[in-house]
């Protein structure tokens, strides 16, 4: 992200833009990558209002933590929390540039990625980021917009990920698995 990250989303999820919901199709594929979590840590960069976070947490059995830069976006997954049981944990941070120790664990089984590659300034800072939060053996899910995939008259055809881009998420990784749903491509990282 870059410094006006929170500025420039925070006003969207204030005024209730709402994105992408999380399908079964997407939801299969990230059961069949990320498997059961047994209490082990995840973390779920971008969370905005949560519902990645939570279907970790409460569908796969992560121990989940979101974090979103916008405190609107946060708030929002914070009143959304369904009963008693224990519940993910919320941290409104800047992934990109904020303090890495306010996170609760120092390691993470899974990291998440939904929708937000594409927006950020710095992607291999981030990646370098992302590397030195991961466990060992863990697994790093990114869902993006590939280039291409929409007509050049959708106003969102800009949203994609280009090649070169694609390519610096996926070099450097020991195991790289995708698969495709219509203009998303999730990739499946493995150190």
């Amino acid at each position: 992200m870059s410094p006006s990250a929170r500025s420039f989303w925070e006003p969207l999820w204030a005024d209730g833009h709402r994105y992408r919901g999380l399908d079964d199709d997407e939801s299969a594929l990230l059961a069949e990558h990320l498997g059961p979590g047994r209490g082990c840590p995840a973390l779920d960069i971008g969370c905005g209002d949560g519902t990645l976070t939570r279907h970790l947490h409460h569908r796969l059995g992560y121990r989940a933590t979101g974090v979103d830069c916008s405190p609107s976006a946060v708030a929002l997954a914070t009143a959304k929390q369904p009963g008693p049981d224990p519940q993910p944990s919320w941290l409104c941070a800047d992934i990109t540039a904020d303090d890495l120790s306010a996170l609760p664990d120092p390691s993470y089984a899974a990291v998440t990625c939904r929708l937000v590659y594409r927006w950020l300034d710095d992607k291999p800072a981030f990646l370098d980021r992302v590397r030195r939060l991961l466990a060992p053996g863990g697994c790093f899910w990114v869902v993006t917009e590939i280039a291409g995939r929409r007509e050049a008259t959708d106003p969102r055809a800009h949203l994609g990920i280009t090649p070169a881009e694609a390519e610096t998420l996926t070099a450097g990784w020991s195991v790289v698995r995708t698969a495709d749903l219509d203009v998303l491509r999730c990739y499946a990282l493995h150190p």
